[in-house]
């Protein structure tokens, strides 16, 4: 750290800008478990408003809630042989319990499609139990041999969903919808602008039909998987025997789906909105959205000055607010300490404001101060709040737009600018597997999604950004986390 009390700047190592302000703005901290991490309340509670806006979402659709072992049979991973492939290198596994050797290895839970299908196949029978729609608030362990808080430990916390069809197209429906769901979270409360489409063959969930993802680019110009979609066809059906007898009498494997969304974006949050000052929290996920600073010097003025601030705290009933009541602390030090952590809107009211029944708001994302009568307060707050959420996410989408690159480019210059500042390239890919193993060989540049049409370029690209080849599809392509 650059000194006791600023963070690196991120020009000068994103890396370290991240890690420093993590702590600092006490979001979460090291456990002495390597690789875990313990989630502080300021970080716990931007999970918990991200709880409910996407449980209430979920239930919206007929999705509701569910709780399903941490402990796996090892033999139900090994159902699935993509998927027991796909999670191998990363399953944490229990051989003994009570003294004893068990008799079945048990894995800790890297993901629950094994054991939440088997169950599935107890419960439907026919088309009349069909749809399924599950989800489970859980954690799951990932054994990763490089961690960074949030972005990747080897225990996180996440919400999984889980469904079963009579027919492909409604699971393809419902992962879809999933997917629409996700983004409009990430963009109306998370601020964070995402880019949507399927991921390729070698990218997508291991076991899987065909996966959809959420791509948001951070401010070093790399992508940072937001969320996925999967819709699992009858892959795990088969594997688990979960059958059901259709409308016309015959007998046919379920569809289903997962999907998912963890912590990781709360290190997204960060990487998209902090500045050298520390946090900037879009309204709708900040724990606190107002503090109040009473500035006051004798007594006669502090319990002025702290009565006022219980008013206007009383009075803003939709508003998240706190008092910042800690003595022996300037208010300098204040300002800087509600900075770091980055609340949305800083109240500064003194005996000169109260003389003239006003007091200054303090914008976090622009560090704009305004005068505001205390009259007008439980007008104003909500409103201005609801200006920060919508500038936040239009910084964060025009700085994005101002490091995509959609013109046809030469390999050489396209390895340049990942060797460089990273940007969202849009190019051409022919479609060959081998082609874009080389390109993540070279560049460390991987296939982020085959975008939707929304975000595909005016005029597709006609050949393949590596070997010329006619383009079978537009690709996004960047590095990530």
């Amino acid at each position: 750290m650059a000194d006791d009390q600023k963070l690196t700047p991120r020009a000068t190592d994103f890396s370290a800008w991240y890690n420093e302000l993590v702590l600092k703005a006490e979001l979460a901290d090291y456990s002495p478990v390597r690789g875990c991490m313990v989630i502080r309340p300021a970080g716990y509670g931007i999970w918990e408003l991200t709880q409910r806006a996407l449980d209430d979402m979920f239930k919206a659709t007929g999705v509701r809630n569910a709780y399903f072992p941490l402990f796996i049979p090892e033999s139900f991973l090994h159902k699935e042989k993509e998927h027991v492939e796909g999670f191998a290198p990363e399953v944490a596994v229990v051989t003994h319990g009570g003294g004893k050797k068990l008799d079945e290895p048990l894995v800790v839970r890297p993901t629950s499609e094994t054991i939440i299908y088997g169950m599935f196949a107890k419960w439907v029978q026919s088309y009349r139990d069909l749809p399924v729609l599950i989800n489970q608030w859980a954690n799951v362990v990932r054994w990763e041999l490089r961690t960074r808080l949030f972005l990747r430990t080897l225990e996180f916390l996440w919400q999984e969903g889980h469904t079963a069809h009579a027919t492909h197209d409604e699971a393809e429906e419902r992962t879809r919808l999933i997917l629409g769901i996700y983004r409009r979270f990430q963009e109306d409360w998370m601020a964070m602008p995402v880019v949507t489409g399927q991921k390729s063959e070698s990218e997508k969930f291991a076991g899987a039909l065909r996966t959809y993802a959420l791509e948001a680019m951070m401010q070093d110009n790399k992508a940072l998987q937001a969320a996925t979609s999967h819709n699992l066809g009858q892959n795990f059906a088969k594997a688990f025997d979960l059958k059901f007898q259709t409308e016309t009498g015959g007998t046919d494997y379920a569809w289903n789906t997962s999907w998912g969304a963890s912590t990781r974006m709360i290190g997204g949050l960060i990487m998209t909105h902090g500045d050298d000052l520390g946090l900037r929290v879009p309204p709708r996920v900040a724990p606190i959205e107002l503090v109040i600073v009473p500035i006051y010097k004798g007594d006669a003025d502090r319990s002025r000055v702290l009565e006022a601030a219980e008013r206007i705290l009383n009075s803003l009933t939709n508003v998240r607010v706190e008092i910042d009541r800690r003595e022996g602390m300037t208010p300098g030090a204040k300002y800087f300490y509600w900075e770091l952590r980055g609340i949305p809107l800083r109240m500064e009211v003194g005996p000169r404001d109260l003389d003239k029944e006003q007091c200054v708001l303090v914008r976090r994302d622009t560090k704009e101060k305004r005068p505001v009568p205390l009259a007008q307060l439980s007008a104003v707050v909500p409103t201005l709040l609801g200006e920060i959420q919508n500038d936040m996410f239009r910084a964060a989408r025009d700085r994005r737009e101002a490091n995509s690159i959609r013109e046809p480019i030469t390999y050489d210059k396209f390895r340049e600018i990942m060797d460089g500042d990273g940007a969202f390239v849009y190019a051409g890919w022919c479609g060959d597997a081998a082609c874009e193993a080389q390109i993540k060989e070279d560049t460390k540049a991987t296939i982020r999604v085959l975008p939707d049409p929304e975000f595909r370029s005016e005029k597709a690209p006609t050949t393949c950004l590596r070997c010329g080849r006619p383009s079978t599809a537009e690709a996004l392509w960047a590095k990530a986390y």
